[in-house]
């Protein structure tokens, strides 16, 4: 089998490998679908072990992002894009210069922003380059850090997994377990603890648990502890694939809603184990769009009070998955499939008849 005709690439019309000797920037932009509009997703750097890795995590990550706008009503399609190192070695200004006039080339196909182990200084030294990218800050145009609104989206929809799974939304007494204090998990665990959920923390880096352990019903737990631990709403946000074959069974919980990408290690798999143990999966992309939702405000002029007032919508999106999945009994994750699939054949036909060149990314 040749490499177009591997079934990791799923209909991408574009995959592009960027190096830069100089620098020694080694990035991978992966546009999966452009029916909808530009090409949105954010740059991550992480060092991963091969370059094996970082095609089939941009490959993951770029086609998700397609579901996610789709899903969430926005006419954007589908990108992302990796850089291969740690931030130490490639997190400068020559670095992400060069990435920026990768982004460039692409001629407005694709529009980067930031994403795991990037930085808002980062993505000024790529808008130095071009003006496809998203998420500035507002001094400079932008929409600022989009974390708050990814993690506001996602407890909105771990409030719309409670209703379905216990007939309420109220979270007073729920145990969640957060996986991940990053910004979106951070965020997260504020607005739990306001809620009178009673909250599990994890994370590799011990500092960012003492500052949740300040919050109000707090506790931690070491990182491989937290599969063990007696929840009733597991909220992964760190990296992806940590629902798999080694941890499924150790999981003790009715519910997994987090804000982390790809967290089935194996969709159709892992979805129907879910589904005949009456776990109910929140799909990643669905619950976790607050933050490309802000950002799609810069499409159109951003205001913050319409970003949320979208993000909020997150919980009717997961209600109709949800109703969707236990009509056909099928796992939430091929409901939310089925869903974001019909938006794009309908708008995505609509907008190729309507289009007269004109794109619909305005220039920062």
């Amino acid at each position: 089998m040749g490499f177009f005709d591997a079934p990791a690439l799923n209909h991408h019309e574009q995959i592009v490998f960027g190096y830069d000797e100089e620098t020694g920037l080694k990035a991978i932009i992966a546009i999966h679908d452009t029916s909808m509009g530009p090409a949105l997703g954010g740059c991550r750097v992480w060092n991963y072990k091969s370059e094996k890795d970082a095609v089939r995590d941009v490959l993951r990550l770029s086609e998700g992002m397609t579901y996610k706008s789709a899903l969430a009503g926005l006419n954007l399609g589908g990108g992302k894009s990796v850089i291969m190192g740690r931030v130490r070695d490639v997190g400068n200004e020559a670095a992400f210069r060069a990435f920026g006039r990768l982004v460039d080339s692409l001629g407005g196909r694709y529009v980067t922003a930031e994403d795991v182990n990037t930085t808002p200084q980062m993505m000024e030294w790529v808008h130095e380059e071009t003006d496809y990218v998203a998420g500035l800050s507002p001094e400079m145009g932008g929409s600022g850090d989009p974390s708050p609104f990814t993690a506001y989206g996602t407890f909105v929809g771990i409030k719309a997994a409670a209703n379905k799974a216990y007939g309420s939304d109220s979270l007073e007494g729920k145990t969640v377990a957060v996986q991940g204090l990053g910004h979106v998990g951070i965020y997260l665990v504020e607005h739990l603890s306001k809620a009178g959920a009673k909250i599990i923390v994890t994370d590799i880096k011990e500092d960012r648990i003492k500052d949740m352990l300040k919050i109000k019903n707090v506790s931690a737990v070491e990182p491989d502890e937290i599969y063990d631990a007696e929840m009733d709403i597991f909220a992964p946000c760190a990296l992806g694939s940590i629902v798999n074959d080694e941890t499924i069974d150790r999981l003790k919980c009715q519910i997994i809603a987090g804000a982390a990408n790809n967290v089935l290690s194996d969709y159709d798999k892992h979805g129907k184990i879910l589904l005949d143990r009456g776990v109910l999966y929140a799909p990643d992309y669905a619950i976790n769009a607050g933050g490309v939702i802000n950002v799609y405000g810069e499409f159109e002029g951003y205001s913050e009070k319409r970003s949320y007032a979208r993000v909020n919508h997150i919980y009717e999106i997961l209600q109709q998955i949800f109703e969707r999945s236990a009509e056909d009994n099928i796992p939430t994750m091929d409901a939310a499939d089925t869903i974001a699939e019909e938006r794009i054949r309908k708008i995505g036909r609509l907008k190729q008849m309507h289009r007269s060149g004109k794109r619909l990314f305005s220039k920062i």
